[in-house]
């Protein structure tokens, strides 16, 4: 037996894929009186939820600093791993020595591809243990 009715389940998938926010999930939780976990459950359940992605502050993709060091290691044409320990370093640290390697000014910023492509590298350069 569902916690729903099969109207209120209509009416929920309706009103998310119209305006799929927090602030929906948050309004029909109010409406239905449930909770925004069980809410945010059934549409999951039902295949209509898409969680948010996280940016930082600035509205930017969040940058790991094992990703800093990534692209570093690109810009200087040398093997992350030559680099090891540089990650310790402070973030801030990491994107100036980044952005001066890369030939950018510290108040310019990397392209979306540049960021995609220094994952993707620190992607398979990082392989889980055996």
């Amino acid at each position: 037996m569902s916690n729903y009715s099969e109207e209120e389940t209509e009416m929920m998938i309706h009103a998310y894929e119209e305006r799929p926010t927090r602030e929906t999930v948050e309004k029909l939780s109010q409406e239905l009186n449930r909770s925004i976990k069980s809410v945010i459950g059934k549409l999951s359940r039902e295949g209509v939820y898409r969680r948010e992605k996280y940016v930082t502050k600035t509205g930017d993709k969040p940058v790991t600093k094992l990703e800093i060091v990534a692209m570093i290691a690109d810009e200087l044409g040398v093997e992350t791993e030559n680099l090891s320990g540089l990650e310790k370093a402070p973030k801030n640290v990491l994107k100036i020595i980044s952005k001066a390697v890369a030939g950018l000014s510290e108040d310019e910023n990397y392209t979306t591809s540049q960021l995609e492509m220094a994952e993707e590298e620190f992607n398979q350069t990082t392989s889980p243990l055996p």
